[in-house]
């Protein structure tokens, strides 16, 4: 369950969207299972991510997530925040200026919060929506990953 509820808007209404803020998704778990299955699935197995024995000895004190599995999470996170209905089709379209401002050590938890900053037309009549996300490490000051992110959506 996310903090706040999620946005839920027809296609014909979602232009509506831009500026809004739309809170923040569940906490989810950095687990050493998850950060083992990314490793395999993307042949990074380095061993900040994937020994927590030798990981003890690095400068965080033990394994962190791989910066690219923090950012994958924005797709499941996301569906948390937003639902468009009327929707025949969704496209992850791209990321701007993605930054990967703080390690996620295994055993913490991160959340998203977005706010959608464009919504305008994109070709075959879809719409091209623009957010800005932050990953949060609950407990942490600095987050896990700055990123604005563009998805696709088409009735």
């Amino acid at each position: 369950m996310s903090d706040s509820s999620i946005t839920t808007i027809d296609f014909s209404d979602a232009p509506s969207l831009e500026g809004k803020d739309l809170g923040h998704s569940s906490w989810i778990e950095i687990t050493q299972e998850r950060v083992n299955t990314f490793a395999d699935a993307t042949d990074d197995h380095q061993w900040i991510h994937v020994d927590p024995e030798r990981a003890k000895e690095s400068p965080f004190g033990g394994p962190i997530a791989h910066g690219f599995l923090t950012l994958s999470l924005v797709i499941p996170l996301w569906t948390e925040l937003l639902e468009i209905t009327g929707v025949s089709t969704k496209v992850n379209y791209g990321l701007d200026r993605v930054r990967f401002t703080s390690p996620v050590p295994v055993g913490s938890r991160v959340r998203l919060g977005a706010r959608v900053t464009e919504v305008s037309e994109a070709k075959g009549g879809g719409l091209h929506i623009v957010a800005d996300g932050v990953i949060e490490i609950e407990g942490q000051e600095r987050p896990a990953v700055v990123a604005t992110f563009i998805t696709r959506v088409y009735p």
